[in-house]
C-alpha cells in the first residue's frame, strides 16, 4: 500500500456534447500512465482510495468521476443531465477524449466492480490504448448477472429480498413478481416526478445492496453512504439505468474477448462474492489468453487480501514495464 497524496492536477474537462468530466492526477508525471475506473455505476472517486494501489514514484495515477456522478457535473438525478446520452459507448468516449486531453499515448487500466465492465469494454473498443488491465470484482454486466443480483440472490436472502420487492409492488409503477423485470421497476421508479417516490425507492435499494454484500463483507452493515440522500438517488439512478440495459454492452462482453489476445491481465476475485459469482470472472480468464486469475478463497466482493492482490499486481506491472522500456 502506498500513501495517498493529493492531486498534482485536477479539472473538469468539458466534453464534446458539453458535459463536464472531473479527473484529477497524482504520481509522477513522467510515469506509466494508469487509468482508475471506479464501481457503481455512480460510486465516483469517493475518499480516493485507488492512489493506495499504485506507487506514485512509477505510474502517473489518473482517476475521474465518471458521467453524471462525484464531481462530474451536471448528475444524474439532476433535471439538466442527459440520462439517455449517458452509455457504455458514451463513458467510452469520455475516456477517449480525456486521454486525448491529457496527451496519453496508452494507459493500464484499473477497474473495480462495474469499473471493470467499463475496462474491458474500454479496451475492447481501444485495444491499441491499453497496455494491461488490472480488475477486481470481475463483472461483465450482462443480463445473467443484473437478474442475478436484483432477482436470483434472493434465494440466499428470502426475508430481505421480499421487502425489496413488495416496495417495487406497492409502488404503482406495474411491476409484477415473475412477470417482469425488477431493475426495470426500479429504474421506473427512480425517474418518477415524484420526489418522494423517487427517495423511497433509493432507500429500499439501498437497503438491498447492503444485503447481498453481507456474506462476503462479513455481516450485515449501512454503507455510511447512503446517508447522503445526493449521493444515494444519483447512485441508484445511474446504477438501474445501466443495469435495467444490461451494462449498454450489445453484444455482450464476453462475445468480443478476441479484441483482448495481446493485451495482459490480473484478475482478482472472491469465491464469496455472492453479489458477482466467480463464474463471470473464471468466463471472462478462460476467453482472455493473456489474463491471469487470482480467487481469493476467503473475500466477497472485495476486502484486504484481494486489495493486497491488486496493489501487488500493479506493482508486477511496474516492474515488467519499465524493463521493457530499459
Amino acid at each position: 500500500m502506498y500513501e495517498k497524496t493529493r492531486p498534482a492536477a485536477s479539472d473538469l474537462l468539458t466534453t464534446s456534447d458539453g458535459q463536464g468530466i472531473y479527473w484529477e492526477e497524482s504520481g509522477t508525471q513522467d510515469g506509466i500512465p494508469l487509468l482508475y475506473l471506479h464501481g457503481g455505476p455512480g460510486a465516483g472517486l469517493g475518499s480516493r482510495g485507488y492512489l493506495t494501489k499504485a506507487d506514485p514514484s512509477r505510474f502517473r495515477i489518473i482517476g475521474l468521476d465518471q458521467r453524471g456522478c462525484g464531481k462530474s457535473v451536471p448528475l444524474a438525478c439532476d433535471p439538466d443531465h442527459d440520462l439517455e446520452a449517458n452509455t457504455t459507448a458514451r463513458l467510452i468516449a469520455d475516456l477517449e477524449e480525456l486521454r486525448e486531453h491529457l496527451k496519453v499515448e496508452h494507459w493500464v487500466l484499473n477497474g473495480v466492480s462495474w469499473g471493470s465492465t467499463l475496462a474491458i469494454a474500454y479496451a475492447q473498443a481501444h485495444p491499441d490504448r491499453v497496455s494491461s488491465v488490472v480488475a477486481m470484482a470481475v463483472t461483465t454486466t450482462s443480463r445473467w448477472e443484473v437478474d442475478w443480483i436484483t432477482e436470483a440472490v434472493g434465494a440466499l436472502y428470502p426475508e430481505e429480498w421480499e421487502v425489496f420487492v413488495q416496495h417495487a409492488e406497492r409502488s404503482g409503477c406495474g411491476y409484477r413478481r415473475g412477470e417482469t423485470r425488477l431493475v426495470e421497476a426500479y429504474r421506473q421508479l427512480m425517474r418518477h416526478s415524484d420526489a418522494d417516490v423517487r427517495d423511497a425507492a433509493s432507500q429500499a435499494w439501498a437497503r438491498w445492496e447492503d444485503a447481498h454484500i453481507a456474506i462476503g463483507a462479513g455481516g450485515f452493515r449501512r454503507d455510511p453512504r447512503w446517508e447522503d440522500q445526493e449521493f444515494r438517488q444519483n447512485f441508484v439512478t445511474l446504477a438501474t439505468h445501466f443495469w435495467a440495459n444490461d451494462g449498454f454492452c450489445d453484444p455482450p462482453l464476453l462475445d468480443r474477448m478476441d479484441r483482448l489476445t495481446d493485451i495482459p491481465a490480473v484478475l482478482i476475485h472472491g469465491r464469496l462474492d455472492v453479489s458477482g459469482p466467480l463464474r463471470t470472472a473464471w468466463e471472462v480468464h478462460r476467453r482472455w489468453p493473456g489474463s491471469r486469475l487470482i480467487i481469493d478463497e476467503g473475500e466477497g466482493h472485495g476486502g484486504h487480501s484481494m486489495v493486497d492482490a491488486w496493489a501487488q499486481a500493479n506493482d508486477d506491472l511496474a516492474a515488467r514495464l519499465l524493463a521493457e522500456m530499459g
